[in-house]
C-alpha cells in the first residue's frame, strides 16, 4: 500500500514537536510527586539543556544577539561559531581528500600485486590494529595544535577505511575479464584503467559514506585533545564551564 507523502510529513513533524516538547518541559513534571518516578533524570537541563536555551546559545555564539552587532562580535572572537565550523569542515575536507586518495592508490597497487601485498601485509595489519584515536596525542605532539594535526588525524582514520575496501574490490575483479583483455593485447595500465578500476569503484564508493563520518570524528577528537580553533574546542570549553546548551549547539551544527 503506497504511503501518502503528506501523511509521512505530518508524522515526522508530529514526532519532532513531541520530542522537543518533552525535552523542553518534561523535566518540570518531576515537580509533580505522582509523575516523578516516570520522568527520566537524563532530561535534567544540566545534562542536555533545553531547546529554548540551545536556541539562545546559538544566537549568542552565532553573533546574532550581541549588542555590538554581528560584525563587531565576529571580529572580536576568533573562534566564533562560524569560524569554528569553517575550520572543522576545512580540516575534515582535507583529511577526507588525502585519506581517500592515498587509500585508493594503495588499495589498487597492493590489490594488483601479490608480491607487494605479502610484503606489506604484516605492517598494514599491525598499524590497523592500533586504535587510531590513541595516536592523536602523538600526532599533536608532532604537528602541533594547528590545523595540520587535525588533517593528519582525519587522514589516518579515513585511509584504512578506503584502503581495505579498495583492496578487496581490486581482488574481487573477474579474472576472466582480465585474461580476455590481455588476450586482446591490453597492457597492464589498460587493464587497470578499463577493467580493474571500473569494477572496484562500487567498493570504493561504498567506503566514502563512512569515510566522511570518520574524517569528522578524527578532526573533532583532535580538537578535543588540543586545538586553537574548531567545533571540538567549542565543546571542550563549554564542558569546562558545564554549559550543556553551548555543547548541544556545536553537536547540532555537526549533525
Amino acid at each position: 500500500m503506497p504511503h501518502n507523502r503528506t501523511s509521512i510529513l505530518v508524522w515526522q513533524i508530529a514526532i519532532l514537536v513531541v520530542a522537543l516538547s518533552v525535552w523542553e518541559w518534561g523535566f518540570d513534571l518531576r515537580k509533580v510527586a505522582a509523575l516523578k518516578p516516570f520522568v527520566p533524570s537524563i532530561l535534567d537541563p544540566y545534562f542536555v539543556s533545553k531547546p529554548s536555551a540551545i536556541w539562545a546559545s546559538f544566537l549568542k555564539l552565532g553573533c546574532f544577539a550581541d549588542k555590538r552587532g554581528f560584525a563587531a562580535c565576529f571580529a572580536a572572537n576568533d573562534n566564533n561559531l562560524w569560524l569554528a565550523t569553517l575550520v572543522t569542515l576545512k580540516n575534515m575536507a582535507w583529511g577526507f581528500l588525502f585519506g581517500t586518495t592515498s587509500g585508493v592508490l594503495a588499495g589498487l597497487i597492493l590489490g594488483r600485486s601479490d608480491f607487494l601485498s605479502k610484503i606489506f601485509e604484516p605492517y598494514i595489519v599491525a598499524l590497523n590494529s592500533i586504535p587510531r584515536i590513541a595516536l592523536v596525542p602523538l600526532i599533536i605532539l608532532m604537528f602541533g595544535l594547528g590545523d595540520m594535526s587535525k588533517i593528519v588525524t582525519a587522514w589516518i582514520v579515513v585511509f584504512f577505511v578506503v584502503f581495505f575496501n579498495t583492496f578487496e574490490g581490486t581482488r574481487s575483479v573477474d579474472r576472466d575479464q582480465i585474461a580476455a583483455s590481455r588476450l586482446l593485447g591490453a597492457s597492464e595500465v589498460t587493464v587497470l584503467r578499463t577493467v580493474v578500476i571500473p569494477s572496484a569503484l562500487a567498493w570504493v564508493f561504498a567506503s566514502l559514506t563512512p569515510a566522511v563520518s570518520f574524517a569528522l570524528i578524527g578532526v573533532i577528537v583532535g580538537e578535543f585533545i588540543g586545538a586553537e580553533r574548531g567545533l571540538g574546542k567549542l565543546i571542550i570549553e563549554a564542558e569546562a564551564r558545564a554549559n550543556a546548551a553551548e555543547m548541544m549547539v556545536a553537536i547540532f551544527i555537526m549533525m
